[in-house]
C-alpha cells in the first residue's frame, strides 16, 4: 500500500475543493516528508495518477494573481471508496508508514471502528515480536552470521514498542479523546 496515496487522498477529502500545493502545503506543514516517503514530486505524481484512474476530479481552474491558474480536485465516489479501504488498511498495518497515515485521518471513522482496527494492529506487533524472539534459540545456526540474534531483539525491540505505543493510543481512544466522525466534540474521559 502506498502511504502517499492515503496521504493525498485524505488531504483532498478534508478540504476539497482543493488543489495540488494546497495538499502539499499543508503534508509539509504536517512534517510528512520526516515520517514518510511523501516529497513534493511523490505529491504531485499520486494527484495525477488518482486524476487518470477516476479517483480525483477536476473542478476547473482557480484564478491566481500570478502565474498560472491552480486547478481544483475532489474525490470521486471511488476515490471516497480508495481512501476508506486504505485508511482501514492502513491502521491494522505494522508498516510505519502506512499507520501512520491511518492514524492522520483516524478521525474519519467511527471510534469502535478505530478500536477494533488498532486492536487488530496491536495483535499483529505482539505476534511478531513473539516469534521474533522465538526464533533466538535457533541462531546462530551453519549458515548465519553470529551476531543475527541481535537483528532479532532489534526488531523484537521495535514491536514491542509499536505494542505499547498502540496500547497508549487505544487507552486515550477508550477514555474518549479525540474527536471521531461519530462525534461532534470528544468527549471528556473520566
Amino acid at each position: 500500500m502506498s502511504a502517499v496515496r492515503l496521504l493525498v487522498l485524505g488531504v483532498t477529502r478534508r478540504y476539497q475543493p482543493t488543489h495540488g500545493y494546497a495538499v502539499r502545503r499543508e503534508l509539509l506543514s504536517w512534517r510528512a516528508d520526516t515520517w514518510t516517503n511523501v516529497q513534493p514530486g511523490s505529491i504531485y505524481h499520486a494527484i495525477k495518477q488518482l486524476t487518470q484512474e477516476g479517483k480525483l476530479h477536476t473542478l476547473g481552474t482557480e484564478g491566481g494573481g500570478r502565474g498560472p491558474g491552480r486547478t481544483l480536485f475532489e474525490l470521486t465516489p471511488t476515490g471516497e471508496i480508495e481512501f476508506f479501504e486504505r485508511l482501514d488498511a492502513a491502521l491494522t498495518s505494522v508498516d510505519m508508514e502506512e499507520l501512520g497515515a491511518g492514524i492522520a485521518f483516524m478521525d474519519a471513522l467511527p471510534r469502535a471502528e478505530v478500536v477494533a482496527r488498532l486492536e487488530e494492529q496491536r495483535a499483529r506487533s505482539e505476534t511478531i515480536r513473539t516469534d521474533l524472539l522465538a526464533m533466538i534459540a535457533d541462531y546462530p545456526g551453519r549458515h548465519e552470521p553470529p551476531h543475527f540474534p541481535d537483528l532479532l531483539e532489534l526488531w523484537s525491540g521495535v514491536f514491542d514498542n509499536l505494542t505499547g505505543w498502540t496500547s497508549g493510543v487505544l487507552d486515550r481512544l477508550e477514555r474518549g479523546e479525540y474527536a471521531l466522525s461519530d462525534e461532534e466534540v470528544p468527549r471528556t474521559g473520566s
